[in-house]
């Protein structure tokens, strides 16, 4: 969760109650919805779209079909105009959920005059709303009335769109911690009853003689581990949070990953259905990279407004779904590799074994500016504790960087495994 105070909503005034005597406090610093860091954010992503496009374009180019390549070019075109619309919209959006109270102080910056700057909440919404926008006018120019793909494109589509709802419905309700944890599975039940796809796992090759068979149909179990993983997925991102930029960057670098992992799939198979399974993953990610692009270019630090539990589920949920439906969801969970972690250090406190406070953040020195590790089990707090004090912007930059070899550590790993593991 974003480092943040909410601030309870204002009570309406008493007329039998007198005017209390004493002076008002001074009114909080205006908020400032700076420009977005939009030359940064580009410079930074073309680390990952150089390669993205390289493989496209070079590398696999004889192996894509023309069709293929122009439904992911389309794509492509309508998540750049995604990415466009989001940019305009932030600081539309902004101004009208500050008028409805919706705004949070910067815990990291508390006793600096950016701590007491009011910062407007929740504008992942805005990603969220253009990201079903594009996601739905893209199967004008790709899916027949008759495509098999349909029904379980627009039961992603559900399961996300319900997933948006719920997280905004948590921000402004504040829904305690262990009803979050419900929330995705509800979220995910449009996918699960759509799901048409198989139920079997190939078994390792090195335990194939031990077993006696190489496939194994695991039927109603299959549609209870995705429904496991979207709970996974939504909730690690959630939690692997509390510094500018980390929630919306992570994302950015996992969505990079998957697009990579997809391409490459699909020009190194011969099969249809396999390569089509990839394709209808790139069709979602493209717009989650490009609408969530637009959000870091605010977000980054100094963050000029939050994307709250509302951007942090949808992201969550839409990778989840394109892991189970691009059946790669053992790769999925390797990219999330600092995520896993981070739930594995967090989960005695979630479990309740030990106190685990609201806010399980850093220690802010404003006299350094350097945040400090606390013993809470975060692998923010653990960075800190491992590598020293910080500033903010560094500490994301390390926490990223980490992001970035998990996710070159998975394809590492599957290209060591490849045709002896499976």
């Amino acid at each position: 969760m974003t480092a943040r105070k909410r601030t309870p909503s204002i009570a309406t005034p008493n007329p039998e109650q007198s005017a209390p005597e004493t002076t008002s406090s001074p009114p909080s610093p205006s908020p400032i919805i700076s420009p977005s860091k939009l030359t940064q954010t580009l410079t930074v992503s073309l680390i990952f779209i150089v390669p993205y496009l390289y493989l496209i374009f070079y590398h696999y180019s004889d192996n894509i079909a023309a069709d293929l390549k122009r439904s992911i070019l389309i794509n492509a075109l309508l998540s750049f105009a995604g990415f466009l619309l989001t940019i305009s919209m932030i600081p539309v959006a902004s101004r009208y959920v500050l008028r409805r109270n919706m705004f949070g102080y910067d815990i990291n910056k508390k006793g600096t005059p950016r701590g007491s700057v009011k910062v407007p909440e929740s504008l992942g919404i805005v990603v969220g709303i253009v990201f079903l926008v594009i996601a739905i006018l893209f199967q004008y120019f790709n899916f027949t009335s008759d495509s098999n793909w349909l029904v379980e494109y627009n039961a992603a589509l559900a399961s996300i769109c319900f997933m948006i709802l719920l997280g905004f419905v948590d921000d402004v309700l504040d829904i305690p911690w262990r009803v979050k944890l419900v929330l995705p599975s509800v979220a995910a039940l449009p996918l699960l009853m759509a799901y048409a796809g198989h139920t079997t796992v190939i078994i390792p090759k090195p335990i194939v003689s031990y077993v006696g068979f190489e496939i194994l149909d695991l039927g109603w179990f299959y549609k209870l581990y995705m429904g496991l993983l979207a709970v996974f997925c939504t909730n690690s991102i959630n939690i692997h949070a509390g510094i500018n930029g980390l929630e919306v960057g992570q994302t950015v670098v996992i969505a990079s990953a998957i697009l990579v992992h997809n391409i490459m799939q699909i020009g190194a198979s011969a099969d249809p259905e396999y390569k089509q399974a990839h394709a209808f993953s790139i069709y979602l990610v493209q717009p989650l990279l490009a609408t969530s692009l637009a959000l870091l270019s605010y977000n980054w630090y100094p963050s000029s407004v939050f994307v709250g539990d509302t951007y942090t589920y949808f992201a969550g949920m839409t990778m989840a779904v394109v892991g189970i439906l691009g059946h790669y969801s053992e790769t999925l969970l390797i990219f999330f590799l600092p995520q896993v972690i981070n739930f594995l250090l967090s989960l005695p406190q979630l479990s309740g074994y030990i106190p685990c406070p609201r806010h399980r953040l850093p220690r802010f020195d404003p006299q350094t500016g350097l945040l400090t590790g606390t013993n809470d089990g975060t692998l923010v707090n653990l960075s800190l504790r491992l590598f020293g004090r910080r500033s903010e912007k560094s500490l994301c930059i390390l926490l990223l960087i980490l992001q970035v070899l998990g996710c070159c550590f998975c394809f590492m790993l599957r290209w060591i495994l490849t045709g002896w593991y499976k």
